[in-house]
């Protein structure tokens, strides 16, 4: 598995699409896919938006996700890096998304930070 990982519009697909030989058809979008076809994605867009989807069984589903699809890549957006929202449910949703990447991190050989463009492995290495 390998996680890629930073704000919004920082170029994480476009890295993605160069770094793995993938068309737009190749990937899967966390905010809209069903839920069987993340099991075999090759890569998967926007799993922060998939944590709201999923709500409370996020944590469950992503361990699930970890152990029947180890080879796919996915995308997630760092969101917990600004100001704390007034709203429960956002800070809720802000909290499980940490969760949520730490165990993608954790099952991933490879995480990836990307930043402007640029890409910076912070766990493994790169071919």
């Amino acid at each position: 598995m390998v996680m890629i990982t930073g704000g919004a519009y920082q170029g994480k697909i476009a890295y993605v699409m160069r770094k793995f030989g993938l068309a737009e058809n190749d990937i899967a979008d966390g905010g809209n896919c069903s839920f069987e076809e993340l099991k075999s994605a090759r890569c998967i867009k926007n799993y922060h938006v998939l944590v709201k989807r999923l709500g409370n069984d996020c944590v469950a589903f992503t361990q699930e996700l970890c152990r029947v699809n180890p080879s796919s890549v996915i995308i997630i957006d760092e969101i917990g890096c600004g100001i704390v929202p007034l709203e429960k449910s956002e800070r809720v949703w802000r909290e499980n998304v940490g969760r949520c990447g730490c165990i993608i991190a954790s099952a991933s050989e490879t995480v990836v930070r990307v930043v402007c463009g640029v890409a910076t492995v912070i766990k493994g290495v790169t071919s």
